[in-house]
Parts: C-alpha cells; sequence; structure tokens
C-alpha cells in the first residue's frame, strides 16, 4: 500500500499529525514512534511513497538512521522533519547520507507549509540556513559509511569504560588506530566526544546491557588515598 509514513516519537499527537498531513493532501497516512527493526518491519508492510522522520528521533544520530533506512529501502522518498531549533551543520548530513528533503519551521510556519508542499509532490526541498551551511564549506563534506566489526569493537571496550591503551591491547591495534576508529564512529554519528559518543552507542542499542563489563585488565583507585596516621598504609592489594 504505497502513502506516507510518518515517524515520530510525539506519540500523544499521532491523530493529529494524520489529520493534518491529510488536509494538505498526502495520501494513506500512517503514524508511528516505532524504531530499528520494528520500523523496518512496517516499512516492509506499507510499502509507503514517501517516509518522513522527525529529525531528533534518534536525537543526533537521525542523520545516520535515515541514511541506512535510505541504503535498505532505495526507492522511497525520505524527507526530515522539524517543528523545533535544529543545528543547520547537523542536519547537513541528512542530505549528505542520501535523505531527498530537510524542513524546519524554524523560519516560520509559511516556509514550513512551503516546503511540505514540494515534499507532497516528489520535489527536492532543502531549508535555506543548510543550503547556506552547504556553500560555506571549502572542502566537501563525505557521507558517513557503514559503521564495521572493528568498529563495534572499539564502541563496546570504550562504554566498557576502558582507556584507549587498554582498548588498543585488546584488539591489537594501536592507541593511533583506536583513536581513528573512535573519530570515524564520532563523524558518522554526529558525536562531538567520546561521552556522546558512548551515550549514542546506548541509546540506539549498538552496544546491549549484556556486553558491558567494567572488569578493565588493570584497576587501581586514582587518585591513591594517602597514608593515615596511626592506621596501616593501604596497599594496592586492599582492593
Amino acid at each position: 500500500m504505497a502513502g506516507t509514513l510518518l515517524v515520530t516519537r510525539s506519540e500523544d499527537n499521532h491523530l493529529f499529525y494524520k489529520k493534518e498531513l491529510e488536509k494538505l493532501g498526502f495520501e494513506n497516512v500512517t503514524v508511528t514512534s516505532l524504531d530499528r527493526d520494528g520500523l523496518n518491519m512496517l516499512i516492509r508492510d506499507l510499502k509507503p511513497s514517501l517516509l518522513m522522520m522527525g529529525a531528533r528521533f534518534y536525537e543526533c544520530s537521525t542523520p545516520y538512521m535515515m541514511g541506512e533506512l535510505k541504503k535498505q529501502f532505495p526507492d522511497i522518498n525520505m524527507a526530515a522533519l522539524t517543528l523545533e531549533a535544529y543545528p543547520a551543520d547537523l542536519a547537513m548530513y541528512f542530505i549528505l547520507n542520501g535523505v531527498k528533503s530537510y524542513n524546519t519551521a524554524f523560519h516560520g510556519f509559511e516556509k514550513f507549509f512551503e516546503g511540505l508542499k514540494a515534499i507532497y509532490r516528489g520535489k527536492k526541498y532543502i531549508s535555506q540556513s543548510v543550503q547556506e551551511r552547504m556553500a560555506m564549506r571549502i572542502m566537501p563534506i563525505k557521507p558517513s559509511r557503514k559503521i564495521t566489526l572493528r568498529h563495534y569493537d572499539v564502541l563496546r571496550l570504550t562504554c566498557c569504560g576502558l582507556y584507549d591503551y587498554e582498548v588498543a591491547e585488546i584488539l591489537y591495534i594501536t592507541r593511533k588506530t583506536v583513536y581513528a576508529h573512535k573519530r570515524e564512529m564520532s563523524t558518522f554519528l554526529n558525536c562531538r566526544n567520546d561521552v556522546e559518543l558512548v551515550r549514542t552507542g546506548l541509546k540506539l542499542k549498538l552496544i546491549t546491557e549484556d556486553e558491558l563489563h567494567f572488569f578493565p585488565r588493570e584497576y587501581t583507585l586514582k587518585p591513591i588515598p594517602e597514608k593515615k596516621k596511626g592506621k596501616r598504609a593501604m596497599k594496592d592489594d586492599d582492593y
């Protein structure tokens, strides 16, 4: 059944969004909050011609996740939407990762509805702010690549709290290679630091709780407690 699939976290507004989109002419509108495998199954079942997703659906990694969806369903017209402020530098990655349109209400609802009408007609629509940010780039930005098994290995050990040198020792690679893998993942998932990378890995369920083991090879509490007068000095064996 061809039609429109809207993916949003606003579960209380599903019926409202459906009615508003149908008023604009969108046909066979289905609104869902399913993600990952559940969303993939729904797409295979409905076979929509248009998929629209809230830009914040997967937090900072929505551009990456929509890019992965585009690889699985290349014939579906895809658009990212947002009613809230959203960084233009982050929104660029929707387009770079294969999403056809990006529409934001940040420039006013008149422009937003103009964008919706263009998307409805199957045309490409990119908000002005994103076009400007892309035009400013002297060097072209590459689209995100698929996360490899080695990336997952580094991410899993990082989520377990291991330092880069510990990750390198376990995987028999150099610290420089560990850093390179983390930098690539951060770029793909649009994360700015290790904390965001760990949070994203767990939120997207790239790493499950069963894979978390907080037992590094060597553990010393830092800072090491100072010796107290009248008491035996604490040794590493005491931990």
